[in-house]
């Protein structure tokens, strides 16, 4: 919003006063980030039962008088939007954070507006640990009865939080359930309740995590819990996910209940090999997994949690040569996938909002919202294409991780430039892969030359380095062979008697090149030290904290041959 829509957004603000979503406060220069958390909880939870779109708090304005007086509350401005993170960090359900933070700057004074987006239908907000509501303008606990409205938002079309009539304990893997115990207690270790957590009955563990109902058993529980023999009690829905491997070779698996641990087996299936990629100004490869771990699983997660199990369909993961596919059974729930990218749009619905809550309990899934935005991070800083969404078939969601290189420019590009936005990868992506684009994003592209032709045959701008500029490259960034480093270390003991580790780096380092950070190259240092340790051509006459090296008797024969050895590189280097 510009500055007029503000103004006149405070006005009306300040026309209706407090109420159980606007809270207005006098703050000078600072104010307790806890508190705001506090009333950040309160708010979401009174706007989402009021059917509102959003809250807000607001800095700089009287208490008394209802005048803008003006407040010094984080002027600088990275240090304001800061506040987003460390509200994220301590929310519940972690990730949830202010839709804008806003500033006005009127002539009374400068206003801080704080926009609190609604908590999803069915979902409580929190508060490390705990769950605040407001009574006219007071901050409180939130009530019993407020607690069940919310909850009771969905419970009648929420299929993963209906209760499981003749499901008991005995049904849920006692492996899983201590697994989730340690999940639950590693997310909640600095909270004031992590003391009492280890000496919960299971009920009150599994009631605290947000997976069963006063005890008990709900159909979130069975998938994320359940004993395998016991997913029949959900039929006819089937708990299953298939791993389907495609190509030269053929083969299948089904994975059942418990998914908090079977998730991870059928990641087990999956051939991950490494991959060399070979950027065009360097000798040295990047080596990198075929695909990450956190990001297969993050996209295996979100199939479980935005999955109709209505449909009676089963989530699979079809592995190709290049690709693994992933269908889920229902539509995109809430927008089109490209409104998560970047990490700004929080849902405000769920398919199945207790199932999803309780996989934020488990850290099975980290925040609300943002994994599409996590997983397209990822892929970018491995150089790999975007993840893409297929959503033709009206009744399922189809998305694709790549796990090798569409366009070689592209890649090395990002190898390249390792300062581009999000937002200009995702514009590069598109273009590798022939997708349209905005001319607003040509434009930006052409100046800052990253692509190349004209519309629509563009293409990824070349990495192109002359060849006096490569070599220069590879002199300065070479790696210095170990031999060659060995010679250095005994030329200097032989004339000196011995040296410091600061000795050894002041004449080690220098030569390494520019390819290693410094804490590279000293851990290189301490590497060589340690092997020539070993072979006993030095030893330390110091401490571990204080090492004084010194050339070990030269009398055994190993010790001649590794001397020899390296006395032999440095002139062969030398010459």
């Amino acid at each position: 919003m510009d500055q007029a829509a503000l103004q006149n957004l405070l006005n009306t603000l300040i026309a209706t006063w407090e109420n159980e979503v606007v809270e207005f406060k006098e703050v000078g220069n600072d104010y307790d980030t806890d508190k705001i958390g506090k009333y950040f909880s309160a708010l979401s939870n009174e706007a989402n039962l009021r059917g509102l779109k959003n809250a807000w708090l607001v800095f700089g304005i009287d208490d008394e008088t209802r005048q803008v007086i003006g407040t010094e509350y984080r002027t600088d401005i990275d240090r304001l939007q800061s506040t987003k993170v460390q509200i994220a960090n301590e929310v519940d359900p972690r990730g949830t954070t202010f839709t804008n933070i806003y500033e006005l700057i009127s002539p009374d004074g400068r206003v801080v507006l704080f926009e609190i987006p609604a908590g999803p239908r069915g979902i409580i907000i929190g508060w490390k640990g705990f769950n605040y509501s407001r009574a006219g303008e007071s901050l409180m606990p939130l009530a019993r009865d407020k607690e069940d409205a919310i909850r009771n938002q969905t419970l009648t079309t929420d299929w993963s939080a209906q209760i499981v009539p003749n499901a008991t304990m005995n049904d849920l893997d006692e492996t899983a359930v201590q697994k989730a115990r340690e999940s639950f207690a590693k997310k909640y270790a600095n909270r004031p309740f992590a003391e009492e957590m280890e000496h919960w009955s299971l009920q009150t563990f599994l009631d605290r995590a947000k997976i069963t109902q006063g005890g008990k058993i709900t159909r979130a529980a069975l998938l994320l819990l359940g004993k395998s023999e016991s997913a029949y009690l959900l039929s006819p829905h089937p708990a299953q996910m298939i791993w389907k491997l495609e190509g030269t070779e053929n083969a299948y698996e089904h994975f059942g209940t418990p998914f908090l641990f079977t998730t991870t087996q059928l990641y087990q299936k999956i051939r991950n090999i490494q991959i060399r990629l070979l950027p065009s100004w360097q000798l040295v490869p990047y080596e990198i997994s075929k695909y990450d771990q956190k990001i297969v699983l993050e996209a295996l997660h979100n199939c479980i949690a935005h999955q109709d199990y209505i449909r009676n369909g089963r989530i699979n993961v079809i592995e190709r040569s290049d690709k693994l596919i992933f269908e889920n059974e229902g539509a995109f729930y809430e927008g089109q996938p490209d409104d998560y990218v970047l990490g700004e749009k929080t849902p405000r619905r769920y398919r199945n909002p207790f199932l999803v809550q309780a996989m934020v309990e488990l850290g099975m899934i980290d925040t609300m919202g943002s994994g599409i935005h996590r997983m397209n991070k990822g892929q970018a800083k491995r150089y790999f294409p975007l993840p893409d969404y297929d959503l033709s078939e009206q009744t399922a969601v189809r998305m694709t991780i790549y796990g090798g290189v569409v366009d070689p420019a592209y890649s090395q590009m990002l190898m390249q430039k390792t300062d581009l936005s999000l937002a200009d990868v995702l514009a590069l992506d598109r273009v590798q892969k022939k997708l349209p684009i905005r001319d607003e994003e040509i434009r930006h592209l052409k100046q800052s030359k990253l692509i190349e032709g004209r519309k629509p045959h563009f293409h990824v701008s070349a990495v192109v380095a002359a060849a006096t500029n490569k070599k220069l490259e590879y002199i300065r960034t070479r790696a210095v062979d170990t031999a060659f480093m060995e010679e250095r270390v005994i030329h200097w003991l032989t004339k000196f008697g011995e040296a410091s580790r600061k000795d050894i780096d002041e004449m080690l380092l220098p030569n390494m090149g520019e390819a290693l950070s410094e804490e590279q190259k000293r851990n290189k240092v301490g590497n060589i030290l340690s092997q020539m340790r070993i072979k006993r051509i030095i030893h330390n006459a110091g401490s571990r904290m204080s090492p004084i090296w010194r050339i070990t008797s030269t009398d055994s024969e190993h010790s001649k041959k590794e001397n020899k050895k390296a006395k032999k590189a440095f002139k062969e280097r030398e010459g």
